[in-house]
């Protein structure tokens, strides 16, 4: 079965199962990425409290820890669900580089956890290894082709963890075996949080694939052509936000095989 297929029977096997996607996750985006994952099939679940991390990470599929508002507690918390989690790990680096409580949280959670996939965008990945990669707030100064060859170092520093740069074109790998995705549209970025909807998406193709190499590749694949998608229907981030969630309900085999540029590289 070709990459393409695959994902076609992945994203279906998502709206069979909904899988639960545990989101440890910030301020700004946690209504976003419920809806993200909510309209793609998945089962959306936003809990940080120390007193119940342990026992809803018992009940998911995927974990996905995101660092965009940081605070104390929660970083206590992402590693008490991490710790106890049975299912893939999804880390999201957001503004590491901004600032060093940013950078030393990413490293702290990268060394504390067993990490599936980190999940950011090229000055995000450069951060965590170069004390000059920085970013500007949350977004990024640097392309993806800057980062190819620290994300693969990184992945293999990790034992094989998949990391994924994102940007006009996405670069996946596993420090050994990699993808491009060169699907998405250009006012993605000028809307909040579809970065973070991202990872949440990653979370919920790791919840059904288990070669997760494979699942983030077709992960940033879909959530492109449903950028294209919208991007075919709204002039402006406003009604593209609308557009967009809207797509990932209804996107499938006809959409995905017309839009998908995806392929190992």
């Amino acid at each position: 079965m070709d990459i393409i297929d695959q994902l076609i029977k992945d994203l279906e096997s998502i709206r069979i199962k909904k899988p639960l996607v545990h989101n440890i996750t910030n301020f700004v985006v946690m209504n976003h990425s419920a809806n993200v994952l909510l309209s793609m099939g998945a089962s959306p679940v936003m809990a940080h409290s120390l007193r119940e991390v342990q026992d809803m990470v018992s009940l998911a599929s995927a974990l996905v820890l995101n660092i965009g508002t940081l605070e104390p507690k929660w970083i206590k918390a992402m590693i008490k669900a991490g710790k106890n989690a049975k299912c893939p790990i999804i880390l999201d680096p957001v503004g590491s580089g901004a600032t060093p409580y940013r950078t030393e949280t990413s490293k702290l959670l990268l060394n504390k956890l067993k990490i599936t996939v980190l999940r950011g965008n090229a000055s995000e990945i450069l951060s965590l290894v170069s004390e000059k990669a920085t970013t500007k707030g949350v977004d990024s100064v640097h392309s993806v082709d800057d980062a190819i060859d620290i994300a693969k170092s990184i992945a293999k520093e990790y034992n094989g963890m998949i990391v994924a740069v994102s940007g006009k074109d996405d670069f996946i790998t596993d420090g050994i075996n990699s993808y491009k995705c060169s699907n998405g549209h250009p006012l993605m970025p000028l809307v909040t949080g579809l970065g973070c909807g991202l990872t949440a998406t990653v979370g919920a193709f790791c919840a059904v694939q288990k070669n997760y190499l494979l699942a983030t590749a077709e992960a940033h694949c879909f959530y492109g052509i449903c950028g294209e998608l919208a991007g075919e229907k709204a002039k402006y981030p406003g009604s593209f936000n609308i557009e967009f969630i809207n797509a990932l309900n209804y996107c499938g085999e006809n959409e995905i095989k017309r839009l998908a540029k995806l392929e190992a590289i």
